[in-house]
């Protein structure tokens, strides 16, 4: 059953799209619209629309778009139900739960509660006599226990089905248990413990929600590391460790981003509580865009070594495409955070704040890697660093930025500064060429992506299935023709499946009066997924202008090529009944 209709009235009229959307996203006024950068994927130049008039969003980089359900369902990585309930808690109402299809959310819920018994397990057997190897390790690695439990740090027995068994006597299925990824199935069909003989570091959401973990084994065997996979409650291309604490203590609006669990706990107990750190895998965009949403600067701290410094290199790019000025930080001696902030003691601290306070720029960074390649005592050495060092101006989006980099080069190295930015500019439209190129290519197999996902047979009827986009946008925008259109074209009649689902669910909303008003975008969110959403928002953009006289004529081609679409039909059609539409195809077309 849906939600009541006056309280989803009242929700709505309580959650206005823009204030919400501000939160997240940087939104400037355009006309009537707002735009912004889009949340959902990397992008420089503002494609992300906010429609105030009919409380929507569309991104015309990506597709994403919806209403504002569909945009925290999307932003916060939450089902239907649970987007209601947050944008509910947030204007003050109570979700009425009678009736409620609740099923997603129940199983998230059952896998949060396993996670947050998980963790005291953990944490439990750490303190046991079972627990020495871990209670060791952290002492080699001068953790003090109040910093063990500020973390929730544990171990993982070595038994096998330890934690298995102590869940089940909790009243946990072993499906549920594999659903969470704490356990694997045996071949024999037997949950498993996951995690075993590792010390482990849970993973805690924004809201505090243990959603994950990671664990270290002792030994030298491999993986060294194992981290939860996805599940329902967690995607890793998402999380970050220790952002709970780190969004509470933003030093001037700043993150340190360091590579690994013990290098942020270490930072943490040194007094740098804004540290942060990606979760087993290459920096992502997604990361950085919740990095965005609380900070202003990213300081990369990783390893020395060179895979530590190629992270860094990979990541600065990431960073800046979420809108974060980015420094990085060299540790010296080829130590990690960890390392140099115990080798000095109590001045450890002291030591790494001037590590912050001297670390210089993105750009200096790379310039002083490329520069560290070249003999600058040769001409030519000097004239491929420059080369080199040109491309990476021309990537930057700021054009005093870029001029005072210039000038720096030029002082430098002795060249004339009109000379590099004559070389600037040609490279800089190379670049704007390769990245329009990319754009296109990016943007076009994204939405050949959504549109074979959301609606796959479009592919082979394309004409048609435009044309059936188009009625829904004129019936969006003109509710009257419904009864005459139901008679004319009933649902039955459309080719392809996603819009036939929507022309018929639209149909219903109108004639059988299912809303209080004219049905709008967010009358579908609750029967659509966010992918959807984003094709529905895409629609009622085409929905202003349209006339009756319009729809006429998408009815007309749906009526004559419909037919014509399906190979089954054409052969079981009667050769005079087949001829009779060839000649209606012919007249539209003409």
């Amino acid at each position: 059953m849906a939600l009541p209709e006056a309280f989803m009235q009242d929700l709505k009229s309580r959650s206005d799209i823009v204030d919400i959307i501000s939160s997240y996203v940087n939104l400037k006024r355009r006309g009537k619209n707002m735009v912004g950068l889009c949340p959902f994927h990397n992008e420089k130049s503002p494609s992300f629309n906010v429609y105030t008039e009919n409380g929507s969003f569309y991104c015309f980089g990506c597709g994403a778009g919806g209403d504002v359900i569909t945009f925290i369902r999307k932003i916060e990585n939450l089902d239907y139900i649970e987007a209601v309930k947050l944008l509910a808690q947030r204007a003050g109402l109570q979700v009425p739960e009678q009736g409620v299809d609740d099923s997603m959310s129940r199983l998230r819920q059952r896998v949060l509660e396993i996670n947050r018994e998980s963790a005291r397990f953990f944490h439990a057997s750490l303190l046991k006599p079972e627990g020495k190897p871990g209670l060791d390790y952290f002492a080699r690695r001068r953790l003090p226990m109040q910093m063990i439990r500020h973390f929730g740090l544990g171990w993982a027995p070595e038994s096998r089905f330890a934690l298995v068994n102590h869940l089940r006597a909790k009243g946990y299925a072993e499906s549920e248990l594999i659903q969470a990824n704490v356990a694997v199935q045996t071949r024999s069909g037997r949950a498993m413990d996951r995690f075993h003989s590792r010390v482990m570091f849970p993973i805690i959401d924004l809201r505090g929600n243990v959603v994950a973990f990671g664990g270290r084994i002792l030994t030298d065997e491999k993986p060294k590391y194992i981290n939860t996979s996805d599940t329902p409650v967690y995607h890793k291309s998402s999380g970050l460790f220790a952002m709970n604490f780190a969004k509470n203590a933003l030093d001037n609006g700043r993150l340190i981003l360091a590579e690994g669990y013990m290098d942020v706990i270490s930072l943490h107990k040194a007094g740098f509580e804004n540290a942060i750190a990606s979760l087993g895998t290459s920096l992502t965009a997604e990361q950085a865009r919740v990095m965005a949403r609380y900070a202003k600067e990213v300081i990369i701290c990783y390893d020395s070594d060179e895979a530590g410094q190629k992270a860094a290199q990979r990541a600065i790019p990431i960073l800046r495409g979420a809108g974060l000025l980015v420094r990085v930080m060299a540790v010296p001696g080829n130590k990690d955070p960890d390392e140099f902030i115990n080798s000095y003691g109590e001045e450890g601290a002291a030591r790494f704040r001037k590590l912050i306070e001297d670390c210089g720029s993105d750009v200096e960074y790379r310039l002083d890697r490329l520069k560290s390649g070249f003999d600058l005592e040769s001409g030519d050495g000097k004239v491929q660093y420059l080369m080199e060092a040109v491309n990476v101006l021309a990537r930057l989006d700021n054009a005093i930025e870029r001029d005072v980099y210039v000038g720096r080069l030029s002082e430098e190295l002795g060249v004339d500064k009109n000379a590099i930015l004559t070389q600037m500019k040609r490279s800089m439209r190379q670049e704007s060429r390769a990245a329009q190129k990319r754009q296109l290519r990016e943007t076009t197999e994204a939405l050949s992506a959504r549109r074979d996902e959301i609606n796959p047979e479009k592919r082979r009827h394309v004409r048609v299935a435009n044309a059936e986009e188009r009625l829904i946008a004129c019936l969006f925008a003109h509710n009257e023709l419904a009864a005459s259109l139901r008679e004319k074209l009933p649902p039955e009649k459309f080719v392809t499946g996603f819009n036939r689902r929507l022309y018929q669910s639209l149909l219903g909303k109108i004639i059988n009066g299912e809303t209080a008003n004219a049905p709008g975008i967010s009358d579908f969110s609750a029967e659509c997924t966010p992918d959807e959403m984003g094709r529905v928002a895409a629609i009622l953009r085409e929905s202003s202008g349209t006339t009756a006289e319009d729809a006429e004529r998408f009815v007309q081609i749906i009526l004559s090529e419909g037919g014509l679409s399906d190979a089954e039909a054409i052969r079981a059609s009667d050769p005079a009944q087949l001829q009779a539409q060839f000649e209606a195809l012919r007249r539209q077309k003409k």
